[in-house]
């Protein structure tokens, strides 16, 4: 057989050249990222579209201490942008900073409304000296709000540090039935920064009620309770005389009653 010119047999291919690889990737790339700004450019221009200009704010839920005026007001000017990049947590954050709201809960409605459901603090205390504008909710939590808007007639005053409100919420809980069994109400509780515990009745008498937590205070009040009438009688009195007492003795304590000073040292309880 006879051997293949030269010039028919079949060459090898030869490899691509580096630099022209590396040319390549870079155009595909290149192209890869006009493609991608292209896209979000896109996607900007469709979101910041006038049709998803957010038009109206439904708002449910607990709305007793706020309206339309004071929303518009209060939160309105702090909603950027539009259904697509209105960013929700912002929009929640703005909400919860109007007086009275505790929490908001906001989701969007295609095409270009937010259905915004508050729930509002309930107070069940004055927290604070007089003329704070801070309430405690039912859940221990200090708030601000108009206490001018607030039905204060049944509703004590609560003092102590704000990390400890829970706590004072708890003792007022723990005492208040223990002295409307005796058909006397705590106006005013107060821990204070020693760790004291000292309370106002709505008679006007003061007590000092000690140091310790809530079960101890609770069952020294208890104690002082019930054998308060035993002592007032002996002088003629009622439980509505007492002015002041103090039960930080050890075996007793001490009281004061409208005309009469005197100790009684009680058998410890």
């Amino acid at each position: 057989m006879r051997p293949m010119p030269r010039h028919m047999m079949p060459t090898q291919p030869q490899p691509v050249p580096l630099e022209v690889r590396l040319m390549n990737l870079a155009t595909m790339g290149l192209v890869c990222v006009c493609v991608l700004i292209s896209f979000t450019a896109a996607v900007q221009w469709v979101a910041s579209h006038p049709l998803w200009t957010l038009r109206s704010v439904t708002v449910t839920g607990d709305v007793d201490h706020n309206n339309a005026l004071t929303l518009r007001a209060n939160v309105a000017p702090k909603l950027k942008g539009t259904f697509f990049t209105l960013d929700l947590a912002e929009a929640r954050q703005a909400f919860e900073s109007v007086p009275w709201v505790r929490q908001a809960v906001v989701k969007r409605e295609f095409p270009n409304r937010l259905h915004v459901v508050l729930s509002e603090y309930q107070p069940v205390a004055l927290w604070g000296p007089e003329g704070a504008s801070t309430l405690l909710d039912e859940r221990g939590t200090v708030f601000e709000a108009n206490v001018g808007e607030v039905e204060q007639d049944h509703l004590p005053r609560l003092l102590g540090p704000d990390a400890q409100a829970a706590q004072v919420l708890a003792s007022y809980r723990a005492l208040q039935p223990l002295f409307e069994q005796r058909n006397v109400s705590i106006e005013t509780l107060e821990l204070t920064g020693r760790g004291s515990w000292q309370a106002q009745l709505d008679t006007g008498a003061r007590i000092e009620l000690g140091r310790g937590d809530v079960p101890e205070v609770q069952a020294r009040t208890d104690r002082f309770l019930r054998t308060l009438p035993q002592v007032t009688s002996k002088y003629g009195r009622r439980i509505g005389a007492l002015e002041y007492a103090d039960l930080r003795h050890e075996a007793g304590y001490a009281i004061r009653l409208q005309g009469v000073t005197t100790v009684a040292n009680a058998k410890p309880l």
